[in-house]
C-alpha cells in the first residue's frame, strides 16, 4: 500500500502488547476470530474509499480498525454509541480492534463516517465484496459446503412509527423511510365467528433481506435487499447466480412456497440444478402437469432439500433475537442493505470460528451495560 499513513494504535507497546498477553483469555472467541480472517486484504480494499486513498491528509484510522468497530457493534447488537464505549472499557474487544490499552477507540462519529463510505452513492459493490471474501476465506481453509442450497426471506421492520408516519403524510410532510414498504410477514389459518377456516394475513413496514445459505455449513453465501413487498421468488435466479459465480458446489436449491413460480423451475433446470422448491398443493391436485409435479417431489434431491429448509429459518432467527436484525437500524434501502450484509458477515464469522477452532460465541451479559 505504498506511503499510506494510519492515526496511531501503539498496538506493538508495553500496553498494547505485553499487557494484553497477561489478561486475554487465549481461547477468547475474539482471539480466535482475529486469527481466521485476513485483516489487511480489507484494509487493501477499503482504503480505496478514502480522499486520497490515505496518501496525504489527516491520517485515518486503518480501515480493518474501523470495520473491526462496525462488526463489534453488530455482534454485541450495540449501537454506534455503545460500541465506542464498549470498546473502551473492554479489553478483549480494545485487543480485538488492535489499540493499545491506553488509546481511546475512535468515536462514534468517526464509527459513522467509516460507514458512510461503505454506502457512498448507493454503491453496494463493496458490501457484497466483504461478505464474498468471508465466503472465500470459509471455501479456503478447507470448510466443507454441501450440495444443498437454501434460500429464504425475512422481515426487519422500519425504524418507524407508522400512526406518526400518517400524520407527517397529512400535513403534506413525506414518509419518514421513503423506501420502507408494506410487506406479509406470514399468514395463518385460523377460524372466523362462523367457524370457517380461512387464512389470515399479519403485515410489517420494513424491509426484507432475501439470503440464500449453504446448509451443510451454515455459511451465508448471497443476499439480496427489497422494500418489505418485494417478491420473494424474484430474487432466487440472482441469487443462485451469484452463489455459482463465488464457486459454492451448488447442487440443489430449497425453498419455501413463496418460490414456487414455474420460472424458477425452469431456471433451475436451465442451469444444471435440482430443483427443492416446495410445491403448492395446487401443483399436485388441479395443474394439468400435476403428473410432473408429482415426479419431482419424488426424487431424492427435493426429499433431501426439504428435510434442509429449517436451518435457515434457524439462522434468521439467530440474526433477529441476538443481533438486531428485527429492527432497521437505518433509515432507506441503502443502509438498511449494509444492516442486513453486515449481519450476515457477522453470522458467517460466528459460525468460521466455530467450524475451525471449535470455540463458540457467547453474549456477555455486560455488552448492552
Amino acid at each position: 500500500m505504498g506511503n499510506v499513513r494510519f492515526a496511531p494504535t501503539d498496538s506493538g507497546s508495553f500496553f498494547g502488547e505485553y499487557l494484553y498477553e497477561l489478561v486475554v483469555p487465549k481461547g477468547h472467541f475474539l482471539r480466535k476470530l482475529e486469527a481466521v480472517i485476513d485483516w489487511d486484504w480489507y484494509t487493501g480494499k477499503l482504503i480505496a474509499l478514502y480522499k486520497g486513498a490515505g496518501l496525504y491528509g489527516r491520517p485515518p484510522f486503518e480501515p480493518a480498525v474501523m470495520l473491526k468497530m462496525l462488526l463489534l457493534a453488530y455482534l454485541y447488537n450495540l449501537s454506534e454509541r455503545q460500541v465506542e464505549r464498549f470498546v473502551n472499557e473492554n479489553l478483549p474487544a480494545k485487543w480485538f480492534v488492535g489499540l493499545a490499552v491506553d488509546r481511546r477507540a475512535p468515536d462514534h462519529t468517526t464509527l459513522k463516517d467509516f460507514r458512510e463510505r461503505l454506502v457512498k452513492k448507493g454503491e453496494l459493490g463493496t458490501l457484497n465484496g466483504m461478505l464474498e471474501a468471508v465466503v472465500r476465506t470459509a471455501l479456503s481453509k478447507g470448510v466443507r459446503f454441501g450440495s444443498i442450497q437454501v434460500v429464504d426471506s425475512v422481515h426487519t421492520v422500519a425504524d418507524v412509527n407508522t400512526a406518526k408516519d400518517e400524520g407527517r403524510k397529512e400535513k403534506g410532510k413525506g414518509p419518514r423511510d421513503r423506501d420502507a414498504r408494506w410487506g406479509v410477514k406470514h399468514s395463518r389459518k385460523v377460524k372466523d365467528e362462523e367457524g370457517r377456516t380461512i387464512r389470515q394475513k399479519e403485515y410489517f413496514y420494513g424491509y426484507k433481506p432475501h439470503v440464500s445459505m449453504d446448509a451443510e455449513s451454515g455459511i451465508i453465501t448471497s443476499v439480496v435487499t427489497t422494500p418489505g413487498n418485494g417478491c420473494d421468488g424474484r430474487e432466487l435466479p440472482g441469487l443462485v447466480e451469484r452463489d455459482l459465480a463465488q464457486g459454492v458446489p451448488v447442487e440443489t436449491v430449497a425453498a419455501d412456497r413463496a418460490y414456487d413460480d414455474g420460472d424458477n423451475h425452469y431456471f433451475l433446470k436451465c442451469r444444471g440444478l435440482h430443483s427443492a422448491i416446495r410445491l403448492n398443493d395446487y401443483r399436485l391436485r388441479e395443474s394439468p402437469g400435476r403428473k410432473a409435479w408429482a415426479d419431482l417431489a419424488a426424487t431424492p434431491q427435493y426429499q433431501a432439500g426439504r428435510k434442509e429448509r429449517y436451518k435457515i429459518e434457524r439462522k434468521s432467527g439467530e440474526a433477529k433475537r441476538w443481533h438486531g436484525l428485527g429492527r432497521c437500524r437505518y433509515l432507506g434501502l441503502v443502509k438498511y442493505t449494509l444492516q442486513a450484509v453486515v449481519t450476515a458477515m457477522v453470522l458467517n464469522l460466528k459460525r468460521l470460528v466455530k467450524l475451525l477452532t471449535g470455540v463458540g460465541f457467547r453474549v456477555p451479559s455486560v455488552a448492552h451495560s
